[in-house]
């Protein structure tokens, strides 16, 4: 076999091969093997006709029928020979058989580009920073006395501490209902602060049976459109919450904690933990932002489409039946994040080639603290986890990012802003 590899871009490459036929006689031998079971003809058992009679009745066509396999056996081999990863499925561009002789191809396929690394380290980038206030503890605790109330039914809403069971029919310009636009038992905590506040203020003053007209616009993002609705309450619950004292803390840890003061300590020391796991979050983006912005160089298409293939398929896990959404457009779909999938892969390849600079591997001792870690949360054996671990290149890739990031952390120039300035 003869291979000529010329690159015809920064990702793309063609492989020019030539096997000649003493190399092809061998696959095409298998060929011949794997097809006579199949031979029927007069006067001999099927699958017992010699191989001369086959090879002269059959042979041309099973040789061009066994082209393809062989085509591709040799591009894996060539692959393998040359050190080369290539990315997505090859192209064949041409083959050329001239049997008893040879057989010549032509392949494209992609490869990861060549990055030559520009700035990454010292990179000034701003980190968000929330400082917890006790009206966040509060209207915490206020949430789990709400989880825990009790509610009744009454005929009207006198405060926020409601439940409105309605039924909510979308109307026309005109005000006439719109068929098939109806929908019963809609739940409108008046406490939900995600609450459209025209819909809240309306339902303040609802009582059942009496219906509601309001017509609002609703802003999303960079459009926005007309609403307008009948609300139509069926059902009203008035919800009493219970005190915030020892004997609700007790029951809501199950004795874990057994005073309000200990619990509201280590709620507020909680919500600050998530702050501070929200700030390096947004740290994190910032600095990925910056290193991508920093590099110019093209994305492979294979990798593109890994990328939005896995954006489909985290629409269909998303729904009830894992299913795609009923009139979901996959095209226009993969359209609108085409570019979030070109910047996501860049940033792949530049979170490998940085690591790879900065020698940052993951040891196996590594995988052994957090198999330990896990096994002492979940209860499954250490080593089984281990094992896991081992065989899982993703688990790998999470350490990597995970001491990646702790290093472009580490060697930024990184400034503090509250997030009251932002």
């Amino acid at each position: 076999m003869q291979v000529t590899i010329t690159s015809l871009s920064d990702i793309q490459q063609e492989a020019d091969i030539l096997v000649l036929n003493d190399e092809l006689q061998t696959h095409f031998q298998l060929a011949y093997e794997r097809y006579r079971p199949k031979v029927e003809l007069r006067g001999f058992r099927k699958g017992r006709v010699p191989m001369p009679m086959i090879k002269q009745l059959y042979g041309e066509a099973i040789e061009r029928d066994a082209l393809d396999d062989i085509a591709n056996d040799m591009y894996r081999k060539a692959m393998d020979e040359k050190n080369i990863k290539p990315l997505g499925r090859p192209a064949m561009i041409d083959m050329d058989f001239k049997r008893g002789e040879q057989l010549h191809f032509k392949i494209h396929y992609e490869v990861k580009p060549e990055i030559t690394l520009g700035i990454y380290k010292g990179i000034a980038v701003e980190k968000p920073v929330h400082t917890v206030n006790n009206e966040e503890t509060e209207a915490e605790i206020t949430s789990i006395r709400r989880a825990n109330g009790t509610s009744a039914d009454v005929t009207s809403v006198t405060d926020a501490d409601h439940i409105v069971i309605a039924d909510v029919q979308e109307l026309d310009e005109s005000g006439a209902p719109l068929i098939g636009k109806k929908t019963s038992n809609t739940r409108f905590p008046l406490w939900d602060t995600t609450l459209a506040s025209e819909i809240r203020t309306a339902l303040l003053s609802a009582r059942t049976g009496e219906t509601t007209t309001l017509r609002f616009e609703s802003k999303h993002e960079d459009h926005a459109h007309t609403v307008h609705l009948a609300i139509t309450p069926t059902k009203i619950e008035k919800m009493t919450l219970p005190s915030f004292d020892d004997d609700l803390v007790k029951k809501i840890t199950a004795n874990a904690t057994t005073s309000q003061e200990e619990f509201r300590k280590n709620l507020r020391a909680d919500i600050e933990r998530y702050w501070a796991a929200r700030s390096t979050e947004v740290l994190d983006d910032n600095i990925a932002k910056a290193i991508v912005a920093a590099h110019d160089f093209p994305v492979p298409e294979a990798l593109v489409s890994t990328l939005l293939d896995g954006m489909v398929e985290d629409v269909r896990h998303r729904t009830r039946d894992q299913k795609l959404p009923k009139g979901f457009d996959e095209k226009k779909f993969r359209e609108n994040n085409r570019e979030y999938a070109v910047w996501q892969g860049k940033w792949i390849l530049l979170k490998e080639r940085i690591a790879a600079a900065e020698n940052i591997t993951v040891h196996e001792g590594e995988l052994e603290a957090l198999a330990a870690e896990e096994a002492a949360k979940t209860g499954i054996a250490k080593e089984r986890l281990l094992q896991y671990y081992k065989e899982s290149a993703g688990t790998e890739d999470r350490i990597r990012t995970d001491k990646l990031m702790a290093f472009l952390r580490s060697s930024a120039k990184v400034t503090e802003k509250s997030d009251t300035q932002q």
